[in-house]
């Protein structure tokens, strides 16, 4: 079997993301050696064992499954997902930092388990829908179960706290909900329903109506809330058309908070100007929009579903980040898939690719 026997351009696609993601990421990580005690060596050994390695093994273990027998298994791996998020929850398992508990210490390092989560989400939501298509205009059978299953994951996800995966969870979860022929007259209600969420979740969670402020005022307070967006808007202006060169940018040492995590876009718009950062673009929008041309070559449902969650999951995940480094949108805290520092997040991104090249070796002829 040849590795790329699924969908060759996909496969280059993810290919050249995971080498200029680790290309973009150590560069990033050059940034932390101007702060004490911090391990350059260590977090670029995580990033590409448990990231690359480990991950582009999965991808190939994932590419070869075959998906009608892994059904069977779905409700057990989305269980497993689910309890290893609230494993978070445990003293002396759950790790906190920076306000939030959303990982697991293994010791050596963590891992946040809400990664995977996203892969049980999208798998079990795929073999639900798939045999409901028909029957998702009853509310019965459709839109009441469907809000169940997307409440379960949110409320963990919540408690932690980690609004903005919460936010990908029920985007993702919603644009397969139609794809399988749910009636628009659900989407006003799902629409009513996540705004009277979040007006719960501002009101209760005093950092994100904080982030609000800022996204709608980023000066007001330079210092503090508005010092990232401030920071990075200052990288991205900088890099101009061509960019200071790579390893060269100047905001990563002291100013960018997080240069190799949250601020990595910010790093690579001012080391590679405004082309490098639309090369970085174009990748992504090519990545999703082959994997939506490989959804709806699907054999069946659940592939189609399956290779959409995911392509969505990403792409989202993607300008979320970008756009909250551009100040388009508030700041969220999602990494850069690919390139960002974390290698849960990396090794879940491209177990997604490998279902989706999964799928691509049984689409349509």
């Amino acid at each position: 079997m040849r590795v790329d026997s699924g969908d060759k351009i996909f496969f280059t696609l993810v290919l050249s993301l995971m080498l200029a993601g680790l290309a973009i990421f150590s560069s990033a990580a050059l940034g932390l050696l101007a702060r004490s005690n911090d391990s350059v060596s260590k977090d670029i050994l995580l990033q590409i064992g448990l990231g690359l390695v480990l991950g582009f093994i999965a991808l190939l273990i994932v590419r070869a499954l075959p998906l009608a027998q892994l059904k069977r298994y779905i409700p057990t791996i989305y269980g497993v997902t689910l309890f290893l998020t609230a494993l978070v929850f445990v003293p002396h398992i759950g790790f906190h930092s920076g306000g939030a508990t959303r990982w697991i210490n293994l010791g050596f390092t963590t891992v946040q388990p809400s990664e995977f989560l996203k892969i049980g989400f999208v798998l079990a939501l795929a073999w639900w829908l798939a045999p409901r298509a028909r029957q998702l205009s009853e509310p019965k059978k459709g839109l009441l179960p469907f809000i169940v299953m997307l409440a379960v994951p949110s409320a963990l996800l919540l408690l932690q706290p980690n609004t903005s995966t919460m936010l990908l969870v029920l985007i993702t979860g919603a644009v397969m909900y139609f794809a399988a022929g749910a009636p628009w007259r659900d989407f006003g209600i799902l629409l009513l329903g996540l705004v009277l969420m979040l007006g719960v979740v501002v009101a209760v969670r005093p950092y994100v109506l904080e982030r609000v402020k800022t996204f709608v005022d980023p000066s007001a307070n330079s210092l503090s809330s508005g010092y990232q967006i401030q920071q990075s808007l200052i990288a991205v202006g900088s890099g101009g058309l061509l960019g200071k060169g790579l390893g060269q940018s100047v905001e990563k040492f002291n100013y960018l908070p997080e240069p190799d995590g949250d601020s990595v876009f910010a790093v690579f718009a001012e080391e590679t100007g405004f082309i490098g950062a639309i090369v970085l673009i174009s990748l992504f929008l090519a990545l999703a929009a082959r994997g939506i041309v490989i959804a709806g070559d699907s054999t069946d449902l659940f592939g189609g579903l399956i290779t959409l969650g995911f392509s969505v999951m990403i792409i989202i995940q993607a300008f979320v980040n970008i756009g909250a480094m551009l100040g388009v949108i508030p700041l969220t805290g999602q990494p850069l898939p690919f390139v960002s520092h974390g290698g849960t997040a990396l090794l879940a991104t491209l177990i997604m690719c490998g279902f989706i090249l999964n799928v691509a070796n049984h689409r349509k002829a």
